[in-house]
């Protein structure tokens, strides 16, 4: 059995809020989280595999709080799960007051990324946690895993009823 630490696949990183990551509420928009968690997920799951991964599934998005300027966003991403050719990541994004030096949970989610290679695999099958946030992480991932196993097959059919025409071209 190959084991990996937990801390093993850590990826940590700081992002200053600035003025172009901010919307018109004056807080940071949403899709400049989701590209910056993404990519320190990626870092996470090629920590692992050493290899070419992709996104396939974003879930349990939380945006506790929002951020603002004159914070920074502290990002770690961690491996919580391992399959054949995929794994799981969660990630955390903690805010800090610069001024005040507050901190805050800000957003939280877990990516699934998969290896692009199909000839190539996961070669470790557990992952040891390190802390009590990744042993709770960790024990969660087969409920996470059979969730998302079932929300697949619901968007396979769905997809299949959706057109592909274009929307001017009349429908049937």
């Amino acid at each position: 059995m190959m084991k990996i630490n937990c801390n093993d696949t850590l990826a940590v990183s700081l992002h200053r809020v600035l003025n172009a990551d901010l919307n018109e509420h004056g807080t940071v928009f949403g899709g400049r989280i989701l590209e910056l968690v993404d990519g320190e997920a990626s870092v996470a799951a090629m920590r692992v595999t050493r290899s070419t991964v992709v996104t396939a599934t974003m879930d349990h998005l939380q945006f506790f709080q929002p951020f603002h300027l004159q914070d920074s966003m502290c990002m770690e991403a961690y491996v919580t799960g391992l399959g054949h050719r995929s794994l799981e990541i969660f990630v955390k994004v903690i805010g800090e007051h610069l001024k005040t030096g507050e901190r805050f949970v800000g957003f939280s989610c877990f990516i699934t990324f998969v290896i692009q290679d199909p000839n190539k695999s996961i070669q470790y099958d557990q992952i040891v946690p390190q802390s009590a946030e990744q042993k709770a992480m960790i024990a969660g991932y087969e409920t996470r895993r059979k969730h998302r196993k079932e929300t697949r097959k619901k968007q396979t059919q769905l997809i299949n009823l959706i057109s592909t025409n274009k929307p001017w071209e009349t429908q049937n």
